[in-house]
C-alpha cells in the first residue's frame, strides 16, 4: 500500500541483493490467503510465467527466507506465504506479477515492476544510486 500511495519508491539495498536475473538464490515470497491455500499454491506454480518453479509453503517465523519452524508461517494480516524457488532467471517479470496479482488467493508478490524511483546499493566500496 505504501509503495503505491509515495510520490517516490527508493529500494534500499546491500550488494548481497545483486544478480544477473531474478530468481536463483532468492525465493519470490507471495502472500496468499489461507482459505485454500493448497489450491491456490498449485494454480501459481502452474502460472505460464512460474513455470519451473518450486512453490513452496513458508514454515516457521514470517519474517525469514527460510522454514524454520514446524507451523505454517502467518503474516501480520493472518495470510500465508508462499516461497517460488527458480533454478533460472525469470523470464518475464512484469507479466509473472501481473499472473500473480490476478490470480484468486493472492494478495501480494514482492516483484516492484515499474514501481521504484531509485535504487541506493550499500557495497564494499561505497554507497552507489541507481535511477
Amino acid at each position: 500500500m505504501v509503495e503505491v500511495c509515495a510520490e517516490k519508491f527508493i529500494v534500499i539495498v546491500d550488494e548481497s541483493k545483486l544478480c544477473d536475473g531474478l530468481g536463483p538464490g532468492f525465493p519470490l515470497p507471495v502472500e496468499i490467503t489461507p482459505f485454500c491455500h493448497e489450491h491456490t499454491i498449485r494454480t501459481i506454480a502452474a502460472l505460464p510465467s512460474c513455470a519451473g518453479c518450486d512453490a513452496v509453503l513458508r514454515m516457521g517465523s514470517s519474517s525469514s527466507n527460510v522454514n524454520d519452524g514446524d507451523e505454517i508461517a502467518v503474516t501480520d494480516n493472518g495470510n500465508y506465504i508462499v516461497d517460488l524457488h527458480f533454478k533460472e532467471a525469470i523470464k518475464d517479470a512484469p507479466k509473472m506479477a501481473s499472473e500473480l496479482k490476478n490470480t484468486v488467493g493472492v494478495v501480494d508478490h514482492g516483484l516492484f515492476c515499474g514501481m521504484t524511483t531509485a535504487v541506493i546499493i550499500a557495497g564494499s566500496d561505497g554507497i552507489s544510486v541507481k535511477e
